[in-house]
């Protein structure tokens, strides 16, 4: 390997980067989610939080873009926080009652085929397949309607614009995240061709 190449591959290697820490800081931060929800029963601190780590979702995106921060890690470790952060705040916000059963079934299942279609396509060989722009804008506008529907419980003298802006984020987000869900299904089955195929040809080599 060339120093050249190996100049060009090292960022993508890198671990620490600001990112990559958002990221984590967004996991680590789901159980303060859930006991301000659920135990403290305090659901507009747990909706601004909810909604914070939802922001954080772009922003650390934006940063790895505009400051050549983007990771090998980053491209696994968001999508991974974004997912447990959708599934742990579906299942809460069911429990809790504030989010309508109809909606939380298609928001947990979506984020289920997804995560067993992920491990399946890893087991088989697959090469990894990038975040689409839908997914990810799906994702965010997810986080924003979830938060929105424990407002809209809490806050009654703004509960009439609140679902309003809710429902339009809900929908948006669902219509945005099963349209990237199908647009995986082309993308899967190269992924795998390809990773078969370089795995045919290591053994050749």
């Amino acid at each position: 390997m060339s120093a050249t190449t190996t100049r060009t591959k090292a960022p993508e290697q890198r671990i620490l980067t600001l990112p990559n820490l958002i990221s984590v800081g967004r996991l680590l931060c789901i159980p303060l989610f859930l006991w301000l929800l659920l135990a403290q029963e305090d659901r507009v601190a747990a909706a601004v939080l909810l909604a914070l780590l939802g922001a954080t979702d772009w922003i650390d995106g934006w940063i790895a873009r505009h400051f050549d921060q983007g990771t090998d890690l980053g491209k696994i470790l968001d999508p991974t926080a974004d997912r447990v952060l959708l599934v742990f705040a579906g299942l809460a916000l069911l429990a809790d009652g504030s989010l309508p059963l109809w909606v939380g079934i298609v928001v947990l299942a979506r984020e289920a085929l997804i995560s067993i279609a992920v491990v399946a396509l890893a087991l088989a060989g697959a090469r990894r397949i990038d975040v689409q722009w839908a997914g990810k804008a799906g994702t965010l506008a997810l986080m924003f309607a979830l938060p929105g529907f424990l407002l809209a419980d809490s806050v009654a003298w703004a509960r009439a614009p609140l679902l309003v802006a809710t429902w339009v984020f809900t929908i948006g987000g669902l219509a945005l995240s099963y349209y990237a869900a199908l647009t995986y299904v082309p993308q899967a089955r190269a992924a795998l061709r390809a990773g078969r195929e370089g795995q045919g040809e290591r053994v050749a080599a």
